[in-house]
């Protein structure tokens, strides 16, 4: 088996950039950076409180397109469905998240750095069923 796209040095700093980032926005305001919580809870916000959530919303969208203009060749996007089939995805990864009290990175990032109960079991489920997939997938089927 040949390992493609192995880049040990780019995940160590993008990880270390997220966990920084995660562990900033916890020290410096109290707050959960679970993007996710932060999105849905900024409908019918009002004041300070909705100003922070626009604010990270828009330095996530602003890095995206900062490092697709500084490294085009590095950032590459390609959307195989169409549109419709996309929205969708969306609406069912919204209801997930809802559902499951956050995002599988907001709970492997955020919540099991935090030693949170419920972020551990959530996020052991999400690799368990990670693993069972890929299994059933190349094995199976």
């Amino acid at each position: 088996m040949t390992i493609v796209n192995f880049t040990p040095f780019s995940a160590l700093v993008g990880g270390a950039l997220i966990g920084l980032a995660a562990a900033g926005m916890w020290w410096l305001l109290g707050r959960i950076a679970g993007v996710s919580s932060v999105l849905g809870n900024a409908v019918g916000a009002k004041g300070s409180d909705l100003m922070w959530r626009l604010a990270f919303i828009g330095g996530l969208l602003a890095a995206g397109i900062v490092a697709a203009t500084m490294f085009p060749d590095a950032v590459h996007f390609e959307m195989e469905s169409g549109y419709l089939q996309a929205v969708a995805a969306g609406l069912l990864v919204g209801i997930g998240t809802n559902l499951g009290g956050g995002c599988t990175s907001g709970h492997g990032v955020c919540g099991v750095s935090r030693l949170s109960v419920r972020s551990l079991v959530a996020t052991g489920a999400f690799m368990a069923s990670g693993f069972v997939i890929v299994f059933v997938m190349r094995h199976l089927l």
